[in-house]
């Protein structure tokens, strides 16, 4: 078989069988046109859009585009998209079969894709024998995708306003307990207000021994309220203090939860459409062309080693 490839004996069994390949060619032609149109094959439809992530905040390390991507490519949306498109009928599946999630994931990665562009924008396309129906298909992964990142966002938020109300709460009651006792020290010793007392009790005090006037009703009722500042004061001035940070621990936390609470409260969308989707005019699959042209290719391919085959045996006899 040193010469069962050998160019020259190749094209002299080519033109010496020309009209049997011709035959064979014009044969495959026929059949492959007849069997890739829509009678044995079904046509599909593509419907594109292009989308740009909006609004997503740090999720992770990953980009906003490969964050976007992740997200519509899970599981949950192709489930929401196999519900609202009742893709079971669509795809000849029944829902009943054990194996129903597994055919189908199956079959509808092989029509709907994802895929990240040089501009990290993220472009999608549907496959479906109803244009229509594959242009509402990318509508609506863009519109489960915005409502997916939205249920992210709200338990987020709703988290972080639980925490701030829990924490308000605790605030509050360390806010009565604070004020019980201060009220306690300030209807016992009379200390209303320690920093501003103590200047004024003292100078009054000190000017009314300085005076001779110790003995007088006065000066007793100053010195009075002196030893209450001196018995009770450094109690009275951290209530104060621990009071005061407090309030303002209560006004921080108010205005977080204020935050928290309008984030949750928004309602906003996390894609920007770069190119809306439309019916198309024109089928995308099969492509009739390329089916004929390797088909014939290979028709004749066969039918060259057929020949060779039999004209090498031909040559042994």
């Amino acid at each position: 078989m040193n010469n069962f490839f050998d160019s020259q004996r190749i094209l002299d069994l080519i033109w010496k069988r020309k009209f049997h390949f011709i035959l064979i060619g014009v044969i495959a032609i026929a059949l492959s046109s007849v069997f890739s149109g829509s009678t044995f094959i079904k046509p599909k439809f593509k419907s594109t859009t292009r989308v740009y992530p909006t609004n997503l905040g740090e999720l992770s390390d990953e980009s906003k585009s490969e964050q976007m991507l992740e997200i519509i490519n899970s599981n949950d949306i192709k489930i929401k998209m196999f519900d609202a498109f009742e893709l079971g009928k669509v795809y000849g599946i029944n829902k009943d079969d054990k194996h129903y999630l597994t055919y189908m994931l199956d079959v509808y990665n092989n029509n709907v894709g994802a895929s990240k562009t040089e501009y990290e924008t993220i472009e999608i396309k549907v496959m479906d024998y109803i244009p229509q129906r594959a242009s509402d298909m990318c509508d609506s992964i863009v519109r489960f995708y915005n409502l997916k990142v939205g249920e992210i966002h709200k338990a987020k938020d709703w988290e972080m306003v639980k925490i701030a109300e829990i924490q308000l709460a605790k605030k509050y009651v360390e806010l009565d307990t604070l004020m019980v006792e201060l009220n306690l020290v300030r209807n016992e010793f009379g200390i209303i207000d320690f920093e501003s007392q103590v200047p004024e009790i003292t100078r009054g005090y000190m000017h009314a021994l300085s005076t001779g006037r110790g003995s007088s009703s006065d000066t007793k009722k100053i010195q009075s309220m002196y030893e209450n500042l001196t018995k009770s004061g450094a109690q009275a001035y951290w209530l104060e203090s621990r009071l005061d940070f407090i309030i303002g621990t209560i006004d921080s936390l108010t205005n977080q939860y204020g935050i928290y609470l309008n984030e949750y409260e928004k309602d906003i969308t996390f894609a920007h459409i770069v190119e809306s989707p439309f019916p198309a005019d024109k089928k995308s699959y099969p492509v009739r062309w390329l089916i004929v042209a390797f088909t014939t290719i290979s028709a004749v391919f066969l039918a060259l080693l057929i020949f060779l085959v039999l004209d090498y045996r031909k040559e042994e006899e």
